[in-house]
């Protein structure tokens, strides 16, 4: 049995992972949910860089003296897994990606997102007065949940939190998964469109990764709406 260090995406704290957790919890593993920094109710979403992100993964791994463990990453949550896994690589397992961006060299989030996206995010920090950004409810239903009620779209909706814009627009080294001695697989949901297929679609990613995406069922948001199919996805992985 291992632990799991779970990496919420944009907007998400640990408590998202809890229904996935179970799941990992009931088959034996250790599983570890962080609600990263800018991303606990209350936090100033102007107070941290993703450098401070990145270090608060490591703080969690090495300060616990974890061992042998899955560190995933959902989303933007690509960007603090990659960022930490080669201060930890000796503490690794496997590094898994679910749904997430894989980081190039010098290429923020931003750059990785169609140009709606990206207009929007952009104008939404400048006029949040916080330098942040909260995902619209439409943006949501529709490319995010997709794949749930709307009655419960909105209820998970109410939870997330405006994401730290500088989030978005700060780099991490990428990773060469042969240098870092570490297995590294790519979980992609099967009815994800989050990112929509194509130029900017999820694809792409585990192909930075030389690895073939790996299936999961449900959406963008499938922690809420498949827990017990994604974990088994990321038990497979």
């Amino acid at each position: 049995m291992s632990d799991f260090v779970l990496v919420t995406g944009a907007w998400h704290g640990g408590w998202a992972w809890r229904p996935v957790a179970e799941h990992l919890r009931a088959a034996g593993h250790t599983v570890h949910t962080p609600t990263l920094p800018g991303l606990a109710d209350g936090d100033d979403p102007t107070r941290y860089t993703l450098a401070d992100v990145v270090r608060s993964v490591v703080d969690l791994i090495e300060g616990r003296d974890l061992r042998d463990v899955t560190l995933v990453g959902h989303s933007w949550g690509g960007y603090p897994i990659t960022g930490a896994a080669p201060a930890v690589a000796s503490r690794l397992r496997r590094l898994v990606y679910w749904s997430a961006f894989v980081p190039a060299a010098g290429r923020p989030l931003m750059d990785e997102v169609p140009p709606s996206y990206q207009e929007l995010f952009s104008s939404l920090a400048e006029s949040s007065g916080t330098n942040s950004v909260a995902l619209p409810l439409e943006v949501w239903q529709a490319a995010f949940m997709n794949d749930a009620a709307e009655e419960t779209q909105r209820v998970v909706h109410s939870l997330l939190l405006p994401h730290p814009y500088q989030y978005f627009t700060e780099t991490v080294e990428p990773i060469d998964p042969g240098e870092l001695g570490v297995p590294v697989a790519y979980v992609l949901s099967e009815d994800d469109v989050a990112l929509p297929p194509g130029e900017y679609g999820w694809a792409r990613f585990a192909d930075r990764l030389g690895v073939t995406a790996q299936r999961a069922p449900g959406s963008h948001e499938a922690c809420f709406t498949q827990p017990a199919g994604l974990a088994q996805a990321l038990l497979d992985a």
